[in-house]
């Protein structure tokens, strides 16, 4: 993706430098990927979430991730820093580009929403480091990037795009663009008030929770491949970066990440979708180019 280094988005919260929240005491446990140690992806604690979101609890008590004894031990997450010599954490310069291509991505995101959604307001980006405190809770590293809708902000440790690329093999910037914009798809939903109409008919219909679940995910998915026709129309693709967002897309379905877990594919189970699913809806908003095109729910 072509892009140009800028500093850090005004609207980029980094709290990298903080010490790391600690987890709250022991409550639903959710399986890592064979090995025990590790990162959940974008779609690993979704189940977590939508209770969270369903019940205004707090998701530190909700999540204890087995495999990781407690904050000292979880290291640094993906390379993304490294101990200083005074044993304090300090970014690398590779570290410090990638936030800000983040940067460049998060503002590129929004000024694209906001021209084409009128009332549009900007989601605030965090960066983190192993676990942090949301509106929506306690999070941590392994859950992946999330989007928290009570306070409207986007949560990433960068050291989960050293996963995407390692452990789910999805590698390039565009990858990790993806990622961003697919999270700010989320934000569209909840200012459009999609989120919303879902979070009550999965209140009054909770034996739908999942599939509705499954039709938000990929509609941001769609956006998100909205965004990247956009992005073309501008001049900012390079060879090959739709085929990045698309290998991404793939590389976080619910039935890839439960058959690298080791523990059987169980549809029943799906909160995101399929690899097919998720690589077809990008595709989608990457060919129309509109948002209109993303109604996953017709018919629902």
């Amino acid at each position: 993706m072509r892009w140009r280094r800028g500093g850090i988005s005004s609207n980029v919260e980094d709290r990298r430098s903080r010490p790391s929240a600690r987890r709250a005491g022991p409550g639903l446990r959710l399986p890592l990927p064979a090995g025990g140690r590790g990162r959940l992806g974008l779609g690993g604690v979704a189940l977590v979430l939508l209770i969270l979101w369903l019940g205004g609890g707090d998701l530190g008590s909700l999540l204890e991730v087995p495999g990781i004894p407690g904050d000292a031990e979880l290291g640094l997450p993906g390379g993304a820093g490294e101990v200083g010599a005074q044993g304090g954490l300090r970014s690398t310069p590779e570290e410090e580009e990638l936030a800000e291509f983040v940067s460049f991505v998060l503002d590129d995101l929004q000024a694209t929403w906001a021209r084409a959604e009128p009332g549009y307001r900007d989601a605030v980006l965090v960066l983190f480091r192993d676990a942090v405190e949301s509106a929506c809770g306690l999070g941590q590293a392994a859950m992946g990037p999330f989007y928290c809708p009570l306070d409207q902000r986007v949560y990433v440790d960068l050291g989960f795009y050293s996963d995407l690329r390692r452990r789910f093999g999805a590698p390039g910037d565009f990858a990790q663009a993806y990622v961003l914009a697919h999270e700010i798809g989320h934000h569209l939903q909840n200012l459009r008030g999609d989120a919303e109409r879902v979070r009550r008919a999965q209140a009054s219909r909770p034996e739908r929770a999942n599939e509705l679940s499954v039709r938000m995910e990929l509609q941001a998915d769609c956006l998100a491949g909205v965004w990247a026709h956009s992005t073309g129309r501008r001049g900012l693709l390079e060879p090959g970066d739709i085929e990045e967002g698309l290998a991404a897309a793939a590389a976080v379905g619910d039935d890839r990440i439960q058959e690298t877990s080791g523990g059987g594919v169980h549809p029943e189970s799906f909160t995101h979708g399929t690899s097919a699913q998720r690589r077809s809806w990008f595709e989608r908003g990457v060919e129309a180019g509109d948002a209109g095109a993303c109604d996953t729910f017709e018919g629902a």
